[in-house]
């Protein structure tokens, strides 16, 4: 469980939200904190991109589409992979994920 100003929000044993729904930009704060994680202005495009795709398709972004949103709308280009793995440095499952809300993928690994 983590808090926030206004509430309790449920989390799993690995600090996942339970509820996707239950994120908004304060839960996330929250979240990247426990991963040490101050969030700047390339995370939250990550993260914003990640929330959206969660919103159109009711699951979680699988990496390659973020790397692509990141190269071709974020103007990364071939550099995206990489920023993606600098701005999560512990994994996307573990880190990009769980700060965005999503549920743990049962299928990815932490990477």
């Amino acid at each position: 469980m983590i808090s926030t100003e206004s509430s309790q929000i449920l989390t799993d044993d690995e600090d996942y939200l339970v509820d996707p729904t239950d994120w908004n930009e304060s839960v996330a704060h929250e979240l990247a904190a426990t991963e040490q994680i101050a969030l700047e202005d390339d995370h939250w495009q990550v993260i914003r991109f990640m929330r959206s795709y969660y919103g159109e398709h009711r699951v979680a972004a699988d990496a390659r589409f973020v790397i692509k949103h990141l190269a071709d709308d974020a103007g990364y280009g071939r550099d995206a992979k990489r920023v993606l793995f600098q701005l999560f440095p512990y994994g996307y499952v573990k880190q990009a994920c769980k700060i965005a809300g999503m549920k743990r993928p049962r299928a990815w690994s932490t990477g």
